[in-house]
């Protein structure tokens, strides 16, 4: 081999090397949450009157339905995931609560949530963000995210939702009722306790 075509063999090889370790630092790991703030309010033996259909957000009733477009523009409808189990979780980037639960759940998404009918649906607070839908598609390339992200660009659904602390998440039976309502970031473990909670 002459000089030139080692060369270029070495740069390849420096190029190469130089991408495995961006992708690697890029690549969020699920870190280990502190659980000491999160509050996960439940109430034992209430039952929703799914069929008599009481909206609004105690437990038991449904919760208000939205429709929400994700970033490829593609609309998703709440009350079309009645069957599956939901976990309807309200976040922004900007959020280091937030920032530290998006791997677990996407490990959670990955993992198990095919073989336990659950969907995640993880509606981003886009009227809160300083650059749009810019740079909630730059957070899911970054965290390599699979879920659904509705973008709630004009804040109603998450005023709706009274969100007023994110992370918040709604877990959602199968009958599209509130089973609980968690307050603060969920690790893989404790996202799994919870979906195996819901009926």
């Amino acid at each position: 081999m002459n000089k030139k075509v080692i060369g270029y063999i070495i740069a390849a090889l420096l190029i190469g090397s130089m991408v495995v370790i961006m992708v690697n630092q890029n690549v969020k790991k699920a870190d280990p949450i502190d659980k000491s703030s999160v509050l996960i309010e439940s109430k034992d033996g209430v039952e929703g009157d799914a069929a008599g259909g009481t909206v609004g957000l105690d437990f038991g009733n449904l919760p208000p339905d939205f429709e929400l477009a994700t970033l490829d523009g593609k609309k998703l409808k709440l009350s079309d995931l009645k069957g599956k189990k939901v976990v309807l979780n309200f976040w922004a980037t900007w959020c280091p609560p937030c920032k530290a639960e998006m791997p677990h759940m996407q490990n959670y998404y990955r993992n198990s949530a095919e073989e336990d009918n659950v969907e995640i649906v993880a509606v981003n607070l886009t009227s809160s963000e300083n650059r749009g839908v810019k740079v909630v598609q730059e957070f899911i390339d970054s965290y390599a995210l699979t879920f659904k992200i509705p973008l709630d660009e004009t804040g109603i659904v998450g005023e709706e939702y009274q969100v007023f602390q994110i992370p918040t998440t709604y877990m959602l039976n199968t009958d599209g009722t509130i089973s609980q309502i968690v307050k603060g970031p969920m690790d893989e473990s404790t996202l799994k306790t919870l979906i195996d909670d819901l009926d």
